[in-house]
């Protein structure tokens, strides 16, 4: 193993609730408890060893490891095959509506192995050593008002402020372990049936994905990808967050590392078109009516993001005792950019709204109320500049796809008036949305007229993969010559070994020291971009050079090194698996996501 477990190394649990990433050599490294964005209680991910996580493996270090996922599931397998013998593990949180767990069984397989379970519980992201009672069949530790307790045969020792439990498991042998979270001045949460709870909680995730309307070529990875944005929604709430962790870094080393533990306006039509498209319309719903309750209130106080209960205050703070994956620093806890002015966000709320009544929803009660007070304020607020879709931490600019997202939420609410056929008198928003339009067509074009660019008065080499989007949103067909000429600029200009960067880092833009690999999700913006220009088997050959850099249980982080050939960002990423899900059916089918979205009468 390499001295810190590569990001791809992971694999994904959840349980509606938190998640977990568990790593090839069977350690669980990151585990936030209670809700995702909590404190967490395994960090090692973002440190070391000392900073929390679980081990189960073989005393073997050099054993064979294999993984799968069970089919339909996020109930993980993990195999370790020693000359001695070979052994499963299967981890699992439990989907439940009450307690939080997480189970770990042990099955003999070949022969007889010798195991190690090795336990390293700290408190406050690796902070603070809780207090650890080993008692017979039980291990409890206690920190302010957190409290875990393990449960299992094997005894536990303590040494150096680890727990250490060895056994052996012949063929056909079973060892089952049990970890829960609970409030310390509560009484201690009961205990699981861990084969009970496995069984339990592989239905109900074959249930689930069991709802899933697919066909065609394509359909393990999208339901390996369906199985993960379910992971990342909050059972209760129904928001969505962009990411399982915080801080893995964009660059080797870098600073650019974020917390991606929060639910992102500027994912949620694609993510809404996601779930729709593939029959998920419950899921749908929830997503959208979380996105209506968060945004509540005046439009001038809309965020760009929010914690998934709709939590507005998400302060940023650098958790200086932990030296980062791979020595990127800083970590950061919270996220600054939740106080940042982005116009595109007006246009997502819009789009959802429209999109959700195309599709067959009930209409918002108040979203006829809710547009006007949202035109209103971008009739106001269009022309200035903001921070963009990439949440840039330089001066404030003129974005171009910042002000085609202002154009959107006009031209939906337009739309969706006329589709309701209410009393409102739409020759001002049509006016609007024609202003806006030859704005950009104006000032976002370089100085021959041929391409757009990234922000106003760029010149012509300055491009920015938000781009793409241009068509996917309607603002003009794939087919016109100025997208045509964008396409090609960005695949001159932002494509790095087949892939596509959000834009030439530059601390002048973005005020961060230059360097990150290829954003994911613009990469798969490209191929449906390939798609709608009639490009089909160029757009097949990109999109299945993409998902083969899944890891070997089908899961993609934020962005890729293509020198280093490694996973960068956070991981899972919500964004780069409704790439996976929307570009399938674009290319599958004729009303796809992107057909779908650009124009809802075809």
């Amino acid at each position: 193993m390499p001295a810190f477990p590569r990001i791809e190394d992971h694999a994904l649990l959840g349980d509606g609730e938190t998640t977990a990433l568990v790593d090839r050599s069977g350690a669980v490294d990151w585990l936030c408890w209670p809700r995702v964005d909590s404190e967490a209680v395994f960090c090692a991910l973002l440190g070391t060893e000392d900073n929390g996580f679980w081990r189960i493996a073989p005393l073997d270090v050099d054993a064979k490891v294999s993984r799968r996922y069970r089919e339909g599931t996020l109930v993980l397998e993990t195999r370790f095959d020693t000359p001695q013998g070979s052994i499963e593990v299967v981890d699992a949180l439990p989907v439940s509506d009450g307690d939080r767990h997480l189970v770990r069984l042990v099955r003999g397989l070949r022969g007889r192995v010798s195991v190690r379970s090795e336990l390293v519980m700290r408190l406050a992201y690796g902070l603070t050593k809780p207090w650890v009672t080993h008692g017979e069949g039980m291990l409890c530790a206690v920190g302010g008002e957190n409290r875990l307790v393990l449960r299992g045969p094997v005894k536990h020792s303590g040494r150096d402020f680890r727990s250490f439990g060895d056994f052996e498991v012949g063929a056909g042998e079973e060892v089952a372990f049990d970890l829960s979270y609970g409030l310390s001045y509560e009484g201690i949460t009961a205990g699981l049936d861990v084969h009970a709870a496995l069984e339990s909680t592989t239905q109900h995730w074959r249930d689930w994905i069991a709802k899933a309307r697919l066909n065609g070529s394509y359909t393990d990875i999208v339901r390996r990808s369906l199985l993960t944005l379910k992971a990342l929604t909050n059972s209760r709430t129904g928001g969505i967050v962009a990411a399982a962790t915080t801080s893995l870094p964009e660059h080797p080393g870098g600073t650019r590392n974020w917390d991606y533990r929060y639910c992102w306006v500027r994912d949620s039509t694609l993510t809404l078109m996601a779930l729709l498209q593939t029959g998920f319309v419950d899921e749908a719903r929830a997503w959208r009516d979380w996105l209506l309750r968060a945004c509540a209130g005046s439009p001038a106080d809309m965020q760009i993001m929010y914690g998934v209960g709709g939590e507005r205050l998400l302060p940023e703070w650098e958790v200086d005792w932990l030296p980062g994956h791979g020595g990127a620093q800083p970590v950061r806890i919270g996220n600054a950019a939740s106080g940042q002015r982005q116009l595109d966000i007006f246009g997502e709320v819009a789009d959802v709204m429209f999109q959700s009544v195309v599709a067959g929803h009930q209409p918002d009660p108040e979203g006829l109320h809710r547009g006007l007070a949202l035109m209103r304020h971008v009739a106001t607020i269009w022309r200035d500049p903001d921070y963009g879709m990439w949440e840039v931490r330089g001066e404030p600019r003129h974005f171009t796809h910042s002000k085609v997202m202002a154009w959107v939420a006009v031209d939906r609410f337009v739309r969706l008036v006329e589709d309701l056929r209410a009393d409102v008198d739409l020759e001002p928003w049509r006016a609007l949305r024609t202003e806006i339009h030859d704005w950009i067509c104006t000032h976002c074009m370089d100085a021959e007229g041929h391409h757009f660019v990234q922000h106003a008065g760029a010149h012509g080499q300055v491009l920015d993969a938000a781009l793409l989007m241009l068509p996917l949103v309607g603002f003009l067909p794939a087919q016109d010559p100025r997208m045509r000429a964008t396409v090609d600029a960005i695949e001159h200009h932002l494509v790095q070994d087949g892939l596509v960067c959000r834009y030439v880092t530059d601390p002048a833009l973005d005020g961060l020291p230059p360097g990150e690999g290829a954003f994911v999700a613009c990469s798969f913006w490209l191929v449906d971009n390939l798609v709608l220009q009639g490009r089909v088997d160029e757009a097949r050959a990109l999109y299945e050079r993409l998902i083969a850099l899944c890891n070997d249980v089908g899961l993609l982080s934020e962005e890729y090194e293509p020198i280093g050939r490694c996973m960068l960002g956070n991981f899972p990423q919500a964004f780069s698996h409704v790439g996976i899900v929307n570009s399938a059916l674009n290319l599958q089918r004729a009303s796809g996501p992107a057909r779908q979205r650009a124009d809802p009468d075809r």
